[in-house]
């Protein structure tokens, strides 16, 4: 394979027909995953190996994550990416070291480097929740879908542990020219939410984040729009009347597709 086939590459479908080329590259974080198959094969240890002194990491740091993800417990791809952003902390031995680290991370070609991210935002101890927001902002918008998943898990407990304070930091965010900087507003507060603790409030209050869902209510996005959706799903299990009653308004006031499509796929619990 030539370096342009590599870069034009759709993703194998398959672990076993990923290419030899194409898995060595991504482990030296050279390039980035383009599927979910290409995400969980990666090997973080030869990533960190290969890419600890770009990042301004000591091999004393590296040797400790190493043997924490050897020694893991039946590891995943994602609980290894927090194993080593949780880490990355210690390394930051003054100030400035964090946001150089943050920087270098943010800015790295792998995609998987990039999952490492979050972790080290929301570990800063002196970030208001709106720096860390601020700070995590080009993750949020990040053109990897791997990394958009990550920054909003890492950074929902400091949401959801200042839930009115983020919600109006979010929302401002829903009119944003970027759908990913949009959806990010209603996804990181989902009250059910996936591979998450649960925000227990929204469940049972749900009205709370109306200012984020009614800015959405007729989002042009498709990705977007799933996302109000499955919110509205996820309140449906505890609130259904809530949902039931919020739809039919947003019919009432906005027939648009967009709208249309929203409400159908917020009901499909309930009916």
């Amino acid at each position: 394979m030539t370096m342009e086939d590599i870069l034009n590459r759709k993703g194998a479908r398959r672990a076993a027909d990923v290419p030899e080329a194409v898995l060595q590259l991504l482990n030296e974080g050279a390039i980035p995953s383009v599927n979910l198959t290409e995400w969980l094969l990666i090997d973080h240890v030869k990533l960190l190996t290969r890419n600890f002194r770009v990042l301004g990491l000591e091999e004393t740091w590296l040797e400790t994550v190493i043997t924490a993800i050897k020694t893991a417990v039946k590891p995943s791809a994602m609980s290894t990416i927090k194993l080593i952003g949780t880490s990355l902390p210690r390394a930051c031995t003054y100030p400035e070291k964090h946001v150089e680290l943050l920087q270098a991370l943010i800015s790295h070609p792998s995609d998987s480097i990039r999952c490492y991210a979050p972790y080290l935002i929301a570990a800063h101890e002196k970030w208001t929740l709106r720096e860390k927001l601020e700070q995590a902002l080009p993750l949020v918008a990040d053109p990897n879908f791997g990394v958009r998943e990550v920054v909003w898990m890492a950074l929902r407990p400091d949401v959801a542990a200042q839930l009115e304070n983020g919600i109006g930091i979010l929302e401002s965010w829903t009119s944003h020219t970027d759908a990913n900087i949009r959806r990010f507003t209603t996804e990181i507060i989902r009250p059910r939410g996936v591979w998450c603790k649960h925000i227990n409030v929204l469940k049972e209050k749900p009205e709370m984040a109306l200012p984020i869902l009614e800015a959405l209510k007729s989002d042009p996005s498709r990705y977007v729009q799933d996302s109000v959706a499955n919110w509205l799903n996820d309140a449906a299990k505890s609130q259904p009347v809530f949902v039931k009653l919020l739809g039919d308004r947003w019919l009432k006031e906005s027939g648009g597709k967009e709208t249309r499509y929203i409400v159908k796929r917020a009901l499909r619990s309930i009916a």
